[in-house]
Formats: structure tokens, C-alpha cells, sequence
């Protein structure tokens, strides 16, 4: 059982005012945490606010049914879900059960019949302590994970570049980074096998190698000597890393590159056709003595680079769909930031199992660089 001292979080879904207060007060008196929606799309983006422990969930919602509900939630939370409703045959109630919540109630219920029933739930929970340090634990990966984005945004005249990151609930090791040089800038876009802390703590050392390498201007060798520099902190853990990096020269537009089994980049021309650039190997400590060829494409006025995590990809039952969906949400935005918005958006917070992260940068049309 959770100990005394231990804050518990809870969320009640329930459009009855009145039934909403009594549950509150109810789950108020024995400890948690609690806060309330009114109808279940609200409570779905409450649940993933909060990240509680314990749903209580109306089977009869104002905008979504509780079961189609209990499905979302299941997606991304493992809190014990309640059901609470007035189908009491068992049809629903066994629905009800195998869309993924725990215990079930019908309404009129006992609120000592729903505190015993939420005090069993909780003892069989293996433990509590462990669950706690679980979640400390995907806590502390999520704020390194984030601290390895960018921190201001990048001026290149000419261009208009953005990126937006968000990470799912297990914590993956996506990451992308950028830097202003002379010439333009260089990009990086990774993605370390695994999850959690052990995931984001590679993903740190490949940011860190791939930054060491700035300096040097021939990319093959810059690429080359941070592989097995990366790869030899890899085989120690059993891992591999998933790899795009580019360098852009903005006066010519030529975008330079290396991808390591990433393959999820693309050139987005103004024309409205799209190209996904072809991967030049496997990602880096996947096999020792790899070599990945550098190649080139040419940003023209209107074009745009987009560079993309598999949390996108999975969301499309193809490469095609993938493909063309990316090519729709970037043609015709108006800005870089559009454009990443609006492709993050292909892959929505309720279902996306992975990291969704996106990077554009657009090479502004004549006119507007003028």
C-alpha cells in the first residue's frame, strides 16, 4: 500500500455536477490528489497532464463514450481506471472490462463500497515504493531528454528553421540540435535505441561527440571519427543509434549530409513534389568498421529539408502515406513553424506510442529573402 506520506494523484471524469463532487470528496478523504473533468476528451488531456493513479470514468459522457475513453487512456496510462455508470447488464460491464479498466460500479454506488474498492486495487499494486521511483526515474529522463534540445532559436539569412519535440510517456532517446556557423549551420537528428534514463543518457553522448566535431571541416572525417567515438560508448551498453546530420551552406543552399539508418528525412520542394533521402547505411553501433558516404541535395528558394522521428511514421500503415502526409502538412505553410506544427499534428498525443519530433528548415522564397 501507498504510505501515509506518499501523494497519490486522481482524476474523475463525470458530467453529473453532483456525482463529481461526492467522488471528489470521496477520494479527497483518502488521500489523493484530485482533480475533475466534465466530459471525457477534457478528461484524456487531464490524465496525461496529471499522470494519475486512479481514473474514475463515466460511462455516459456529453462527447465521447466512457469506454472509447477507457480505450484512449489506455494508450498512454497505466493508472487503475473505475468505471461508474447506470448499464448495469453485464454485457457492458464485461466491455467494460476488456477496454481496459480495473473495477466497475453501478451507479447508485456506496462510497465505502468505492473506498474498499479502490483500497484493494492499491494492495495489489506489487509495489508502491518502486512504482514511485519508476516514475521518478522516466521523470528525471524527460527533463534530460529536453535539455538537449536547442535552447534559442537559430537566424540564418535566407532561412526559417524550427523544431518541436514531444516526448511520449515511456521516454525514447529522440533528440535534434542545431548551431549557427559561418557558412549556415549544422544539424544533428537522433533517435538512441531503448527507453527511459539509459536511452537519454546515450542520446546526451551523441549530442556532446557530435558537437566535438564542429571544427572540423571535411565531413567524412568529422562523421567518421565521432562514429567510432559514439560506437564505443554503445557496445558497452548493447545499443545503437539511429543518425541524421547535415551541414548547410546557405549562400548555394547545398545541404551536405550523413544518415545512419535514420531515413526519415525529406526534401520538400516548392513545386509541391517530395523526395525522401535514402538511408547510407545502418545506424551507428549496429556493426563495427561501418563507413557511411556523405551526400548532398540543393535547398532551392521555396524548398524546405524536413527531418522526422519513427513516431511519426508509425501513425501510417505505409512509407507512401507517411510520405505524402508529410508533403500536405508542409506545402503552402507559411512559415517553418507552421510547418512543424502542423506535421506534429499527424501523429496525435492521445495514440502516439513513441517520441513524435520534427525539424524543418526552409530556404525562404526569393522574394521573401529579399
Amino acid at each position: 500500500m501507498v504510505s501515509p506520506t506518499e501523494s497519490r494523484r486522481a482524476v474523475v471524469i463525470e458530467d453529473d455536477p453532483d456525482i463529481r463532487g461526492l467522488l471528489v470528496r470521496v477520494l479527497v478523504k483518502q488521500g489523493f490528489d484530485v482533480t475533475q473533468a466534465g466530459a471525457g476528451l477534457a478528461g484524456v488531456e487531464e490524465v496525461r497532464r496529471v499522470q494519475p493513479d486512479l481514473v474514475t470514468l463515466d460511462l455516459n459522457l456529453p462527447d465521447l463514450d466512457g469506454l472509447e475513453v477507457c480505450k484512449l487512456l489506455r494508450e498512454f496510462s497505466d493508472a487503475f481506471i473505475v468505471m461508474l455508470t447506470a448499464r448495469a447488464d453485464e454485457l457492458d460491464k464485461l466491455t467494460g472490462l476488456d477496454n481496459g479498466a480495473d473495477e466497475y460500479l453501478s451507479k447508485p454506488f456506496s462510497p465505502r463500497e468505492l473506498q474498499s474498492r479502490i483500497n484493494a486495487l492499491f494492495r495489489r499494486r506489487p509495489s508502491a515504493a518502486a512504482d514511485s521511483a519508476a516514475r521518478s526515474e522516466l521523470q528525471r529522463a524527460t527533463e534530460v531528454q529536453k535539455s538537449l534540445l536547442p535552447q534559442e532559436d537559430i537566424q540564418v539569412e535566407g532561412y526559417d528553421v524550427a523544431g518541436l519535440f514531444r516526448p511520449s510517456r515511456n521516454v525514447g532517446g529522440d533528440f535534434y540540435d542545431w548551431y549557427q556557423t559561418p557558412d549556415g549551420l549544422h544539424l544533428t537528428f537522433a533517435d538512441a535505441m531503448g527507453k527511459g534514463m539509459g536511452a537519454a543518457l546515450i542520446a546526451a553522448t551523441v549530442r556532446a561527440v557530435m558537437r566535438s566535431t564542429g571544427l572540423q571541416h571535411d565531413m567524412d572525417t568529422a562523421f567518421g571519427s565521432a562514429s567510432k567515438a559514439i560506437a564505443a560508448d554503445l557496445d558497452s551498453s548493447n545499443s545503437f543509434v539511429t543518425l541524421f546530420h547535415a551541414r548547410l551552406n546557405a549562400a548555394s543552399g547545398t545541404v551536405s549530409y550523413v544518415d545512419a539508418g535514420h531515413g526519415l528525412a525529406l526534401h520538400v520542394q516548392s513545386g509541391g513534389t517530395v523526395r525522401r533521402l535514402p538511408s547510407g547505411g545502418p545506424p551507428v553501433g549496429a556493426w563495427a568498421g561501418t563507413e557511411w558516404p556523405q551526400s548532398a541535395l540543393e535547398l532551392l528558394p521555396g524548398d524546405s529539408l524536413v527531418v522526422v522521428s519513427d513516431g511519426v511514421l508509425d501513425v501510417f500503415e505505409s512509407v507512401e502515406d507517411f510520405t505524402d502526409a508529410v508533403l500536405h502538412a508542409t506545402h503552402h505553410q507559411g512559415s517553418a513553424q507552421d510547418a512543424s506544427t502542423a506535421i506534429l499534428a499527424l501523429a496525435p498525443a492521445a495514440t502516439a506510442e513513441d517520441d513524435v519530433t520534427v525539424v524543418v528548415v526552409r530556404r525562404l522564397p526569393q522574394e521573401a529573402a529579399a
